[in-house]
């Protein structure tokens, strides 16, 4: 049986919503969203182990938090670094048991669905390396010189990436210390994964999933949560 590892990611971006509460922790039709996120992989019987990455100032509330859900498999709350990819890094090596399969997934992210999940995780055993992505419903136009697009590109081949994203433990370390070595900061755990040459698998998902970042992304999570 291989074993499961997840990294949480929860920053502490609570002032791109306007206000002094860091995202995780403002409620989401009563639950906060840090809640709705671990409550899910809390949930699965394939993941083993669960670590949540939390900014600095917020380890001490993330843990009381934690505590008061009595989560079972949270095995670490640890501090993140500078950048993303650092607390990526720091929850990696925060696993009790090394993982066979890690999956990468942000708080931020409170809608995400079981099915989802479990594709990704399939996905990671079989390909070694998955991604969450909905198909691109906008015309995206490439930016030329000043201010002009240079060309429209072609939609059915765009995806917009989300999380969770899946990958084979000892692949992602690679990757991780690949891009250390080279001073690279990836926009994505796969950006890590592709500079190896490695091909990633896109599992598609739903635009449910969305990353909560403004107030107008907390209204539309509540209507989605009304509709059942």
């Amino acid at each position: 049986m291989l074993r499961i590892g997840v990294v949480i990611a929860a920053g502490g971006e609570g002032k791109r919503l306007g206000g002094r509460i860091p995202k995780q922790f403002l409620q989401l039709k009563g639950v906060p969203i840090l809640e709705r996120s671990v409550s899910l992989f809390e949930s699965l019987r394939a993941v083993d182990e669960i670590v949540v990455v939390s900014a600095r100032d917020h380890v001490v509330r993330t843990e009381r938090l934690i505590r008061r859900m009595g989560c079972r498999k949270i095995v670490s709350i640890i501090s993140g670094g500078k950048e993303r990819q650092d607390s990526v890094w720091n929850g990696m090596h925060a696993f009790i048991s090394k993982p066979d399969i890690i999956l990468v997934h942000d708080a931020a992210r409170p809608l995400i669905s079981r099915i989802v999940v479990e594709a990704v995780i399939a996905a990671a055993i079989r390909h070694r390396a998955a991604v969450v992505g909905v198909r691109v419903n906008d015309t995206i136009k490439l930016e030329g010189k000043k201010g002009f697009y240079r060309r429209t590109l072609d939609r059915s081949k765009l995806w917009a990436v989300q999380t969770p994203q899946g990958f084979r433990f000892d692949l992602l370390m690679r990757a991780h210390q690949a891009a250390r070595r080279a001073r690279y900061l990836g926009t994505d755990e796969s950006s890590l994964v592709e500079r190896l040459a490695i091909p990633v698998r896109i599992v598609e998902g739903d635009h449910i999933n969305i990353k909560i970042t403004t107030r107008q992304d907390l209204r539309l999570a509540e209507m989605w949560l009304d509709r059942g």
